[in-house]
């Protein structure tokens, strides 16, 4: 039994959310093994190779997989994924976009948000915004999955001497091409891999209000997010959402403020190891996740919380 490993990367290194797709595929038991589709991507295949666990590296070194753009992937993935028993991705927005696409090419279903793994044919997901949890069984003769990095903990990075191998497959779909992109720069640390987060929501009131919470964030290293109430209302822009339609965190402190606890925020943070609240109306539903509860006016408690730091 082989697994392949789908590994998310900008072509020079490797995305920390593959190490913890590595670590799930461990779990399933069998050879696991990379594959590594960009353009230039030596480095990030060197990466590959290093990280414990895996036994050998596929490079798909193509200007199709520059960008990784979902239809050269899709079949790229359908193609090399006909000889294992597993496919595995990391559920971030490339894989999300990507995968259903091999996963219909091979005429197999997809299994997403894997959060734990039970047996080679059994697994665990979060259904209903998170609410409730399902233990899927499949039948399929190719498990095509992506898995929540946050529920599985990184593989070493070092230690592994996995073999690497060139694959000379060139998907090209023809029916897309990459744009171009605008990436946020921080000095903050990014928000899925940060050790804490402190988040606004709608009651922060509009987006220059957010300069106490970067205060904070400045003094403790943490990175600063949003519910989807404060994006939508446009007092911050979209890669900084936590939540079901948003990004998953959960780092060992996460800091609510002005958040009321809507169901699909939950669903994005309760894995928090420690969460702390700080709202106005003591009935808050965020309230009922939290660790540490502060009934006070955000206006007050944060600027006070900044002076004591």
């Amino acid at each position: 039994m082989a697994i392949l490993v789908i590994a998310e990367h900008d072509n020079a290194t490797l995305k920390g959310a593959t190490l913890n797709t590595i670590t799930a595929a461990t779990k399933i038991g069998g050879d696991v093994e990379v594959l590594v589709a960009g353009a230039g991507c030596g480095a990030a295949a060197e990466a590959a190779a290093k990280v414990a666990g895996v036994a050998k590296v596929l490079v798909a070194d193509n200007a199709a997989y520059e960008y990784q753009l979902a239809e050269n992937m899709g079949e790229l993935v359908a193609e090399l994924g006909k000889g294992y028993s597993h496919i595995l991705a990391a559920a971030t927005t490339t894989g999300k976009d990507f995968l259903p696409r091999a996963a219909a090419l091979l005429d197999v279903n997809m299994i997403s948000e894997v959060i734990g793994i039970e047996g080679e044919d059994t697994f665990v997901r979060p259904i209903y915004a998170g609410n409730a949890i399902a233990t899927v069984k499949s039948s399929d003769s190719i498990k095509v999955m992506t898995v929540r990095g946050t529920a599985f903990d990184a593989a070493a990075a070092e230690g592994g001497s996995a073999a690497t191998e060139s694959v000379d497959v060139a998907k090209d779909a023809g029916v897309s091409a990459f744009a171009s992109e605008e990436l946020a720069k921080s000095d903050r640390p990014e928000l899925t891999a940060a050790s804490v987060v402190i988040s606004g929501g709608r009651g922060m009131g509009n987006g220059d209000n957010f300069e106490m919470l970067y205060k904070v964030a400045d003094k403790i290293g943490a990175a600063v997010g949003a519910s989807r109430a404060a994006v939508d209302a446009g007092f911050v822009p979209n890669d900084m959402q936590v939540g079901q339609t948003g990004k998953i965190v959960a780092p060992d402190l996460y800091v609510a403020v002005g958040i009321s606890g809507a169901i699909q925020h939950l669903a994005g943070m309760k894995d928090s190891k420690v969460i702390v609240a700080i709202n106005k109306d003591e009935e808050a539903p965020i309230f009922q996740v939290a660790d540490y509860g502060l009934v006070a006016d955000l206006f007050d408690a944060v600027p006070e919380l900044e002076s004591a730091l």
